[in-house]
């Protein structure tokens, strides 16, 4: 690049990220076409005569996302950032925040959503705020949970995501978990299931919650899990799971007797659709996350900056 050409792609180059000169005003000012401003501004920055630096106050944060990101090869990592004075409803409410932002960018009109049920997904829901109406369905992807809040049940959940949209909600007339498999399929044969399987098969977005370790799984104090399916699991070691269907830290779902007296959309579905959500925090579900992640149950993890802390520290154990 000899001097004259320097000293153009300076000029140019400062006119336009200095002064905000537009391509128009600049083609005026310099007597060059505007087609030709374009390739010289590319020619700037390949030249190091501009050089740009993407900086952001959260740029440790968003870092973080892209190394989780990379490593489990997920869509999109989204972390919301701790506070000082960080409580469990703060965090919620970012949470909330960043889920709104998220839907309103990837749902599309005819999506069918399903969801879980839980605690956290429960509370999410509550905190969001300005979607963008949709012509989408929600549907339940699991059965109900008999002694939970209504707050967490899945068909209020289907219910507020739906209003949510200005879209249409499904309910679920099954619990997630029968005595025996008979039962089960029978429930699954049933007119008043089929629909519900039908639109599990049609499913293009799920959102669901990620369930901690065996012994706080939403699935013990709701009622669902005795000692013997307890037991069952841990000699499978299981780690979490979603949809009351259950999986190993290494991300290998788990087919127990259990998993034959569920109703719920199979693991290995989740790993179909365009987006599989999980919001998920605590260090307490940290593993739960990982083996979602490591099975490709999930495809786009929401969680906390804590939560996020660990992960990238099991990351670097490995």
């Amino acid at each position: 690049m000899n001097w004259e050409e320097e000293r153009l792609l300076y000029r140019i180059a400062k006119l336009y990220y200095d002064e905000n000169y537009t391509q128009g005003e600049i083609s005026k000012e310099l007597g060059i076409y505007r087609t030709t401003i374009s390739r010289m501004l590319k020619k700037a920055r390949d030249k190091g005569v501009v050089k740009i630096q993407v900086q952001s106050n959260s740029k440790e944060l968003f870092d973080l996302e892209d190394k989780v990101k990379r490593h489990f090869g997920l869509k999109e990592v989204i972390i919301v950032p701790s506070f000082i004075e960080e409580n469990n409803q703060a965090v919620l409410k970012s949470i909330g925040k960043a889920c709104s932002e998220l839907f309103n960018r990837i749902i599309l009109d005819e999506d069918i959503i399903g969801v879980a049920w839980g605690t956290t997904l429960g509370k999410t829901v509550h905190e969001l705020h300005d979607l963008n109406p949709k012509k989408v369905e929600c549907v339940p992807l699991v059965g109900g949970p008999g002694g939970m809040s209504t707050d967490f049940h899945v068909n209020a959940i289907a219910l507020r995501m739906a209003n949510a949209f200005q879209g249409k909600s499904h309910f679920i007339n099954a619990a997630a978990v029968y005595k025996s498999k008979e039962t089960t399929q029978e429930i699954l044969d049933s007119s008043f299931m089929r629909e519900i399987v039908e639109l599990w098969e049609r499913t293009t977005v799920a959102i669901v919650g990620i369930g901690a370790q065996i012994s706080s799984s939403n699935m013990v104090w709701s009622g669902f899990l005795g000692d013997a399916e307890q037991d069952e699991l841990k000699e499978h070691h299981g780690i979490g799971d979603i949809c009351s269907r259950f999986y190993t830290k290494d991300g290998e779902a788990i087919h127990s007797s259990l998993d034959e007296r569920t109703i719920a959309i199979k693991l290995e579905a989740l790993r179909d659709l365009r987006y599989s959500i999980g919001i998920a925090y605590s260090k307490d579900k940290v593993e739960s996350i990982i083996g979602a992640m490591k099975g490709k149950f999930i495809n786009t993890l929401v969680t906390s900056e804590e939560t996020a802390i660990e992960i990238s520290r099991m990351i670097e154990s490995q």
